[in-house]
């Protein structure tokens, strides 16, 4: 045991959101009974990457007698890691392909959630009602809204673009988690409107790909700014860190955004 810096978790702030967990890179924290808690200290390093992540204020640094650091053992963790998620991916895989359409990943982004608001569908029944009384009836033949596609570009799946294309030459890039356009009803207009896109999952598919590709990209093409727009839930920051750990690698400065959506719609610039 030494006395060292380490992560201290304030589990009366912390809320279990998650954020932190895939902000550190050596698996030191997880999620145990709703709280973020540091499951080993040998795993911790105490460089704190994953302090800018908690918008609970619930981590901070501290100096206490702890275990030393261990490199091989957070290698043979990660590696642990790797391999489970691995597995569990490859489940999802058998899952999707033979039809069954749901499964848990152990993710509180992917727990069921009914975003319906029961009173305000009541509300909106009960004006039909009051209209129909009138005598007054409306069909789609009396209204029509249509929304031009701001898609300038094709392929936009970011493991199938090219790293270096044309329309990334001089171009505000738009890095989107792929739940967004469904959950943001103004993502065209206000999102992607004007910018070349990529769009990936960092729960479903091999984040440290994204980074490399990200960073070819970013190296290879003369880029304006560079806007990432992720979803609420822990699992999405990831593609957040990507894009982060891609800027670094390629050495460019590039004005980098980030765009959180919730799950319910609401859009909040950070």
């Amino acid at each position: 045991m030494v006395v060292r810096k380490i992560v201290h978790i304030d589990e009366d702030k912390c809320n279990g959101c998650g954020l932190c967990v895939p902000a550190c890179h050596e698996g030191a924290i997880q999620i145990i009974d709703g709280k973020a808690r540091v499951i080993d200290d040998k795993f911790c390093d105490g460089l704190g990457d994953c302090i800018g992540e908690c918008p609970q204020g619930a981590i901070s640094i501290i100096e206490r007698e702890a275990a030393e650091y261990d490199e091989e053992a957070v290698k043979e963790r990660m590696t642990r890691l790797q391999k489970e998620e691995n597995r569990e991916k490859a489940h999802h895989k058998r899952a999707h392909h033979n039809g069954r359409g749901h499964y848990h990943v152990g993710c509180p982004g992917s727990r069921m959630m009914d975003l319906r608001n029961t009173e305000k569908e009541e509300e909106k029944g009960k004006q039909k009602s009051n209209v129909a009384k009138s005598g007054i009836s409306f069909s789609s033949e009396d209204i029509e809204l249509k929304i031009k596609s701001q898609l300038k570009q094709w392929p936009v799946q970011l493991m199938l673009v090219p790293e270096k294309a044309p329309y990334f030459e001089g171009a505000d890039l738009l890095i989107t988690a792929d739940c967004v356009p469904f959950a943001y009803p103004d993502y065209h207009l206000d999102l992607l409107k004007g910018k070349s896109v990529v769009v990936g999952c960092p729960k479903l598919d091999d984040n440290s790909y994204y980074i490399d590709k990200l960073t070819a990209i970013f190296r290879e093409n003369d880029l304006r700014s560079i806007t990432v727009v992720f979803m609420e839930v822990p699992c999405c920051s990831g593609l957040v860190r990507a894009a982060e750990i891609a800027l670094f690698q390629s050495g460019k400065d590039i004005p980098l955004n980030k765009v959180k959506i919730g799950i319910k719609g609401d859009k909040q610039a950070l």
